[in-house]
């Protein structure tokens, strides 16, 4: 009963958050999850969730999709798929989540610090690669995007809407690749639908949220989002 109490505030919290900047539930989700479940019922369950959220607001914010960026991101993530889903298959997560916590902390270090990035299209393909390969492999494709659109100064509803358009794309293939070579649980697939009915509530009052957030807020939500993934993903690695 704990575990299903846990599961339901892991889901809203991160719902609500992702709703109102544009990132943060598997950021925030996944690294939760993982207290109460097994690692691959974790990533799975947070990916089903992902594909919701996307799916229940892709729709009202289209219009403010950046489609050049978008297919530039898409073509960059089908590399950095293929060779995350052999990371899930044969990588010990301990191992994966304390390089990426390191890498988190470091590059957030740095965006404190003002640090600022030139949009190249080459850069949005390696940005799209990296993130393809945290998706097939641990669930989690937002650091990398994170950390290069808040270093190029990117609008929060071009980001929101961007992203989201992106995740509807990784989660997908990711989901498919890890069922096909590595199978699921009913698990799974219970405890996703149970918190089904939060998530959506989470998106409704993110979404009330995301209108009063100015930019430097958001900044500064991003800036604490990446710390607290960084820390806790080496805390728990």
């Amino acid at each position: 009963m704990e575990d299903w109490i846990m599961l339901l505030l892991i889901v809203f919290v991160a719902a609500l958050l992702q709703a109102s900047t544009g990132y943060g539930f598997s950021i925030i989700g996944t690294p939760f999850l993982f207290m109460i479940y097994p690692a691959h019922t974790a990533i799975q369950i947070n990916i089903i969730l992902s594909l919701w959220l996307s799916v229940f607001m892709i729709y009202k914010i289209r219009r403010e999709i950046d489609t050049a960026l978008l297919a530039r991101l898409v073509k960059g993530s089908v590399i950095g798929l293929v060779l995350g889903i052999f990371v899930y298959l044969y990588v010990d997560v301990q191992w994966l989540k304390f390089v990426v916590g390191s890498l988190v902390l470091i590059l957030t270090v740095l965006l404190v610090l003002r640090l600022t990035i030139q949009q190249t299209e080459a850069r949005d393909h390696l940005t799209g690669g990296f993130s393809g390969l945290l998706t097939t492999s641990i669930g989690v494709p937002g650091p990398p995007l994170l950390l290069y659109f808040a270093g190029v100064g990117i609008k929060k509803e071009t980001l929101r809407s961007t992203t989201l358009a992106y995740y509807l794309f990784v989660y997908s293939v990711s989901l498919i690749m890890q069922i096909l070579f590595d199978g699921t649980t009913k698990e799974t697939w219970i405890s996703a639908g149970i918190a089904l009915p939060v998530l959506l509530l989470g998106i409704l009052l993110g979404q009330l949220l995301f209108r009063w957030i100015n930019q430097t807020v958001f900044k500064i939500i991003t800036y604490i989002i990446l710390f607290f993934t960084g820390i806790y993903l080496l805390m728990t690695s």
